[in-house]
């Protein structure tokens, strides 16, 4: 029998069988939610899964915990209700920015915040950097149970993770930090950004850098912290100028990746004005 050419979808009512679909559907399965990513598949000329497990009606994924420790977010969750959702978080300003402001406004409705996470092809994705610079974490279940993960150490094996397991929901820790995000579109908001700085702040009594965390995304092929610039920041007054020309004296460590919208030179030489535009926006 010849294979059918469309992709089968079995929408799964809870996340038990979600779960279980995936286990049984194995390499030729995948989790289908937003479908920003899958949706545009044959553009790319990339292959569609045989099957694909729909996540849509599972009240879990979809949940949004705020408390004064943590906030807890479904990975369900779309770009639209997070942005919403944190809008009055002053420390958690930049995740509700990057979900605001990421491509255009039907696919913020539609887009999710786990597919974000897990699309390692996606290396321009806004929430990456903006949780990386929030020390959050993701939990992954599977039939045998959970496991909780830092974002940096997910964001380093999602390509090898077994099929049957699923990023069910991302933690969030609550500081009295100030955020700030920042990208760099070419032409409009909808294109993706050539480079992306989020950074979150904790200052002192007198208003010097108790800890910086910053993040860069788009740059290279996979987001990550700077943690250099944030020794250099750490103990002085926050300043938009000096963090500029740290950010200038510091950027030749990054290899800017090439692509059809930025060659990456370009990629890496915004760096310090994204910087200087992510501090004077706390201010």
């Amino acid at each position: 029998m010849t294979p059918s050419p469309h992709p089968s979808l079995y929408v799964a009512p809870s996340l038990d069988t979600a779960l279980d679909a995936l286990a049984e559907r194995g390499a030729e399965g995948a989790p289908f939610a937003g479908g920003t990513w899958i949706m545009r598949a044959p553009i790319r000329h990339e292959r569609l899964r045989p099957a694909y497990v729909g996540l849509g009606r599972i009240p879990e994924l979809t949940r949004i915990e705020v408390g004064d420790s943590h906030v807890s977010i479904g990975a369900g969750v779309t770009h639209a209700r997070l942005a919403e959702a944190l809008a009055d978080a002053p420390d958690l300003q930049v995740l509700a920015e990057a979900a605001g402001r990421s491509a255009n406004p039907a696919v913020r409705r539609a887009a999710t915040l786990g597919g974000n996470l897990c699309t390692s092809g996606f290396a321009a994705a806004d929430l990456v950097p903006a949780l990386l610079c929030l020390d959050a974490e993701v939990e992954i279940r599977s039939r045998e149970g959970t496991e909780r993960l830092a974002l940096k150490e997910f964001l380093s094996i999602r390509q090898s993770l077994h099929p049957s397991l699923l990023l069910t929901r991302i933690l969030v820790p609550r500081s009295p930090a100030r955020s700030a995000h920042a990208r760099l579109p070419l032409r409009k908001a909808g294109d993706y950004p050539t480079a992306i700085v989020s950074l979150a702040v904790t200052s002192d009594d007198d208003g010097r850098v108790a800890q910086a965390r910053i993040a860069v995304g788009s740059v290279e092929a996979v987001a990550r912290r700077w943690t250099r610039l944030e020794a250099a920041l750490a103990g002085a007054p926050l300043d938009a100028g000096t963090a500029h020309r740290l950010a200038t004296e510091l950027a030749g460590e990054f290899t800017g990746r090439d692509g059809v919208e930025a060659p990456g030179w370009y990629r890496v030489s915004v760096l310090p004005a994204l910087v200087r535009r992510a501090v004077a926006a706390l201010h």
